[in-house]
């Protein structure tokens, strides 16, 4: 046997496997607790993009200041995003504050 055949053989398959992985990326979406309905809806739709293509995305709500006495509302700005992707996306990891960032993923739905 040609080891040089063989090793150009493995190679090949190696390359093919690698073509058809498919690659899930962490888009992430940002947003301050008092984001209007307009901008809201325009990063959801952005966030409906991302899902639709495959990749999980990261909602992350920033607060400044006396905002971060506040985490209830940038909870409920992240259950109202949970709401408007559910059709598409659910949630993988709850919602998490560190620091100033309060983080959510929201991964697409397996079909």
């Amino acid at each position: 046997m040609d080891y040089g055949k063989y090793k150009y053989q493995m190679a090949k398959r190696a390359s093919e496997a690698k073509a058809k992985q498919v690659r899930v990326e962490l888009k992430e979406i940002k947003m301050r607790p008092k984001t209007d309905d307009h901008d809201f809806q325009f990063k959801i739709k952005h966030a409906r993009r991302f899902l639709e293509e495959g990749n999980k995305v990261k909602l992350t709500i920033m607060f400044r200041g006396r905002e971060n006495a506040h985490p209830d509302q940038g909870l409920k700005q992240l259950e109202k995003a949970v709401e408007a992707l559910k059709d598409l996306g659910q949630m993988e990891s709850r919602p998490s504050k560190m620091g100033r960032f309060m983080t959510m993923v929201v991964g697409p739905i397996k079909k």
